[in-house]
């Protein structure tokens, strides 16, 4: 079982906010589902520890302490959080900070920007610290080059390859297994995925992996046993495809 929550949509600027940024947290004790909500202002998320997805349109992204989520103004989009997730959400009024993206983007959660987004949460701050705290916020909030999302393929070739690995990362069925299961050539489904994602069939395989993993790892979950959970024969070849996935290793995302 699951809490659910259902959230306005709101299109970009539909609401006239009197801040420039505005933060809350929370600690979810349950297994949690945001439905399908947009916000008039723009948005970053962030997990003081866990990790969590959030999707919009066809892609799901991975969000953790170490890498957040920027989701514009009026960008539709919902969310899904574990219990013992503690996470951190940002509110951007219009009026005085840019945007960022015109797209949601990964955001980079440096020491700097959480210790500056941590400050504002001082209802005490003089007026003067904090718009000059909100400046720096601004100055130092960047993209991150470590950004991980799953592009969900549309076409109807490609939906019983991805429900299946969604459902199981460790599903073993390779490119060929797939292509005669499907009665297709492998340069067919190659083709198809390249179309739609991007990503070649092994590389959106293994961002899948990765994504899955990160949210086993947030749960403390020994590298051995997720390696195993997600398609890997051996600890070392797990870790080695997270690095050159997520361009860091899986110790990062365990619990500190």
């Amino acid at each position: 079982m699951h809490d659910s929550r259902s959230l306005p949509t709101f299109a970009a600027g539909a609401v006239d906010v009197p801040y420039v940024i505005q933060g809350m947290d929370e600690l979810v004790s349950r297994d949690t589902v945001w439905e399908e909500h947009s916000h008039p202002t723009h948005e970053l998320l962030w997990n003081l520890r866990g990790a969590s997805s959030a999707t919009t349109g066809s892609r799901t992204w991975t969000i953790t302490p170490l890498v957040g989520l920027w989701v514009p103004a009026g960008v539709v989009h919902s969310g899904r959080m574990p219990a013992g997730t503690w996470y951190r959400a940002a509110q951007f009024g219009l009026h005085a900070a840019p945007p960022l993206a015109q797209e949601p983007v990964a955001v980079e959660i440096t020491p700097l920007l959480a210790l500056l987004l941590d400050r504002l949460d001082d209802g005490a701050l003089p007026t003067a610290s904090r718009t000059l705290t909100e400046q720096m916020v601004l100055d130092v909030l960047a993209p991150s080059p470590h950004e991980l999302f799953v592009q969900r393929p549309r076409g109807d070739l490609l939906r019983p390859i991805a429900t299946a690995l969604t459902e199981d990362p460790a599903d073993q069925r390779g490119l060929t297994d797939w292509a005669v299961l499907l009665d297709v050539s492998p340069r067919t489904i190659t083709r198809a995925f390249r179309a739609e994602t991007g990503l070649s069939f092994a590389r959106w395989q293994a961002v899948l992996r990765a994504q899955r993993a990160i949210l086993l790892l947030a749960q403390g979950i020994a590298v051995e046993q997720v390696a195993e959970q997600v398609g890997y024969r051996s600890a070392s070849a797990f870790g080695a495809a997270f690095r050159r996935t997520t361009g860091t290793t899986p110790a990062r995302y365990r619990p500190a």
